[in-house]
């Protein structure tokens, strides 16, 4: 039986780390894509099964679909993505650069669009797959400080409920994970160690991805909520 290929971007820290070591201990091939390549070959040093690096910026469309191609032509058909790449720069609204409104719509909304588009052709000619976008909890309701990044996560949130439709007769899979803040990197120079003590864990959260992405008869759950407990 060939192995379970697994596409995770964002995969240098944080969640999408701890996703990448999970599905490796799972026995899946786990493809490993990021903008940084010695974040991501940091990670694959702690996998226990074959893997692969692929250095992409996920707003570049014509780096996304050089990537992905070469995925299938050397690891396979891709079983499942995960777009977790993901980026965030908070402050009042009319504080936001313009740099920085663009990096968040590009990153976290076009790289989501991007990396879907380029797997959805070979998911729907197999009628197999799944496509998991790490949304956040930002995805749900608008926060202070965090607008624009607001805005780029309910496109995500937009996006993934119109694949959900558009896929409903079929037997590819869209799921959109909402989480809050994690204990990650991501809150480096943003919040002190002493605001993120008390984080939720990204083991504990890809736990809970990983849980409700298993094949069950008869079920398959399109989202999830995962809080703080403050």
């Amino acid at each position: 039986m060939d192995k379970e290929v697994v596409v995770i971007t964002g995969a240098g820290s944080g969640l999408g780390a701890s996703l990448a070591k999970k599905y490796s201990e799972m026995g899946a091939h786990v493809c490993l894509l990021g903008r940084n390549k010695g974040k991501l070959q940091n990670v694959a040093d702690l996998l226990h099964n074959e893997y692969s690096i692929y250095q992409l910026d996920v707003s570049i469309k014509e780096e996304v679909d050089k990537v992905f191609q070469a995925i299938d032509q050397e690891v396979g058909p891709i079983d499942l993505l995960i777009n977790n790449a993901g980026t965030g720069v908070f402050a009042l609204a009319e504080q936001i650069d313009e740099k920085s409104v663009h990096d968040m719509i590009d990153i976290n909304l076009k790289g989501t669009i991007f990396c879907s588009q380029v797997v959805l052709p070979s998911m729907k000619q197999r009628n197999k797959g799944i496509i998991a976008n790490i949304v956040s909890t930002a995805g749900l309701e608008g926060k202070v400080t965090e607008s624009v990044y607001c805005a780029s996560k309910f496109g995500v949130k937009g996006f993934t409920e119109s694949l959900l439709a558009e896929l409903k007769d079929t037997s590819v899979k869209v799921y959109g994970a909402y989480m809050g803040g994690m204990k990650t990197e991501f809150w480096s120079g943003i919040y002190s160690e002493e605001q993120t003590k008390n984080l939720m864990e990204a083991d504990d959260v890809a736990d809970i991805i990983i849980d409700n992405l298993k094949p069950r008869r008869n079920l398959f759950v399109p989202q999830v909520v995962i809080k703080n407990k403050f």
